[in-house]
């Protein structure tokens, strides 16, 4: 059951509050999301800063009533047999579930300010009173939000934090209580927000206030809620929680800027985060690093996907990675969802890359490791658009495709699943797909691509074992055609061959290789070489599977 905000007394700041605080703001942010949306303009027009801000929001609620005992241990270790947590472990659990679902620009940012929060009222710190404590946790907030983002711009959800400290902290004059200062800090923040128009010029040209701190005011608004128990007033837009400006016309100048989005999580040292965050502010923009004491939340935009996610793996350990293609975005409507999306899952760095120059959303997956319904889900909600392809890439991603799907139809997204077994289908699939014609026809389209497109995969044998080709020892190298084993070698050139010859011996016009990372160009020529030789009608084309990917994928249309 979900949990039902319970504003606490003027003066009760405890975990009981933190966890009304989370359950309000969750709500407000539900009620203004399109809204926020709509009203996205910086630092890219791409229409998801309600949905990363909700999502954020809704990743800590959803840890902090795991300390509550609805939903098993939390990250302060508290399990559902014990007695309630304390203030600290909530507010703790709260900033972690934050940090691990963190999405965009925004939502890291929401993230750092939550963890400073929790900087200040984790620790159980004496010498202040319910009213001082939460105003030294707004200024810790705002503090650790600047220093998180590479280069600071006025006009924005920093910008509404610093004020919304300020006025906390002079509220400490004439306040009494916590609920006090959450007022003072909310007010101050709203009249904040209404200044950012002429801050920056952005959102002037749109006639918008910035669409972050919008959300930061709705998160306000719902910590002084919880706190007195008096619902903020009523805003200028009917049924929404924040201020929102009237609907922006399109700028007059296109944006311009990298062309990707690059988040994930990085278990790394401090130290090496310093040199991390040198290494991705000369990648790319909007640069924000969140986190500590050994887990980070990283978002960057850049040109070069690979190398901000390479940069990570020289820090540390990078995972849950997602890279998102702005494409068209800049250049639709303000807060208009696309017509169609496509989203992938692939397993390999380069392919995601390659995927996401086709204008899909692209989901990576490591070795051994399937897709799951909320990575899922999550791609289509980064996808902002009215209809969704869906290619999961092989057969154990199908189950959790079809949760994420009926997930995304009962938000009102069209959804089609097509059946891809490997990642050279979702490539046919994507050669074909049209997003200006009908829904139905484009994926009839891409569903007939992927299902003429046989397919075979060359790895590696890590132990002696039965096959339907016979017994193969460790060191091996295995031939599976459409999932069965159907060759062992000694050699990847031979064993290739040797796959070929037989995916050719029913005719095909096109051969497509996939390239593992420590797989030498000289292959790919061979290869090609050994095509054009036997079938002169076959055409070839060579790609990079880059990281995770494995040694050779091959494709005969």
């Amino acid at each position: 059951m979900p949990h039902e905000p319970q504003p606490q007394p003027a003066d009760e700041l405890d975990a009981e509050a933190v966890r009304t605080w989370s359950s309000l703001a969750l709500a407000a942010l539900g009620r203004a999301r399109e809204d926020i949306d709509a009203i996205n303009v910086y630092p890219v027009a791409d229409a998801d800063t309600g949905t990363n801000l909700y999502l954020t929001a809704e990743s800590g609620d959803r840890a902090l009533d795991a300390v509550f005992g609805t939903g098993g241990t939390g990250p302060a270790g508290v399990s559902d047999t014990t007695a309630p947590p304390s203030l600290p472990e909530a507010v703790r659990a709260y900033a972690h579930g934050a940090l691990i679902g963190a999405r965009g620009n925004s939502g890291t940012i929401l993230a750092q300010l939550l963890r400073g929060v929790a900087d200040v009222l984790g620790t159980e710190p004496e010498g202040r009173g319910p009213a001082g404590l939460l105003a030294q946790a707004l200024t810790r907030a705002a503090e650790e939000a600047y220093r998180a983002v590479a280069h600071p711009v006025e006009g924005t959800m920093l910008t509404v934090a610093t004020a919304a400290a300020r006025a906390g902290e002079a509220a400490l004059t004439t306040a009494g209580t916590a609920a006090e200062v959450a007022r003072a800090a909310y007010d101050g923040a709203r009249a904040a927000l209404a200044q950012t128009p002429g801050q920056l010029a952005a959102l002037g040209r749109a006639g918008v206030v910035d669409a972050g701190g919008c959300g930061l005011v709705a998160v306000l608004g719902a910590l002084w809620q919880a706190l007195s128990g008096q619902e903020p007033g009523q805003e200028p837009v009917r049924g929404r929680a924040v201020p929102v400006p009237r609907t922006p016309e399109p700028c007059a100048e296109e944006q311009g800027g990298p062309a990707y989005e690059v988040i994930y999580l990085l278990e790394a040292t401090e130290a090496a985060v310093t040199a991390l965050r040198a290494r991705l502010d000369g990648l790319g923009d909007s640069l924000v690093v969140v986190g500590g004491d050994g887990l980070w939340n990283v978002h960057v935009h850049v040109d070069d996907p690979g190398a901000a996610v390479e940069a990570g793996v020289v820090a540390g350990r990078p995972y849950r990675i997602r890279i998102t293609h702005f494409g068209d975005e800049r250049r639709r409507g303000r807060g208009e969802r696309a017509q169609r999306a496509v989203v992938a899952v692939v397993p390999g760095e380069g392919l995601a890359g390659l995927c996401a120059e086709a204008g899909a959303t692209t989901v990576l997956t490591r070795p051994g490791e399937e897709p799951t319904a909320a990575a899922l889900a999550d791609a289509i909600a980064r996808a902002h658009a009215r209809e969704v392809v869906l290619l999961p890439g092989g057969p154990d991603g199908r189950a959790a495709a079809g949760a994420a799907a009926e997930q995304a139809r009962a938000d009102g997204v069209r959804v089609a699943v097509i059946p891809t077994r490997s990642a050279v289908q979702a490539l046919a699939a994507l050669a074909v797909h049209d997003p200006e014609g009908s829904f139905d026809e484009d994926v009839v389209a891409m569903t007939a691509a992927a299902g003429a497109t046989r397919y075979a995969e060359l790895a590696v044998a890590e132990s002696r074992s039965f096959t339907s080709a016979g017994i193969c020892q460790a060191g091996d190298v295995l031939g599976l055609i459409d999932g069965d084993v159907a060759v062992i070698g000694a050699a990847l050139p031979e064993t290739a061959e040797a796959v070929l010859e037989r995916m050719l011996g029913s005719g095909g016009e096109l051969v497509t290789l996939v390239l593992g990372p420590e797989v030498p160009d000289a292959l790919a020529e061979h290869l090609e070489a050994y095509v054009q030789h036997g079938h002169l009608a076959v055409d070839t084309v060579t790609y990079r599977g880059g990281r995770y990917s494995p040694p050779l994928l091959i494709g005969v249309e």
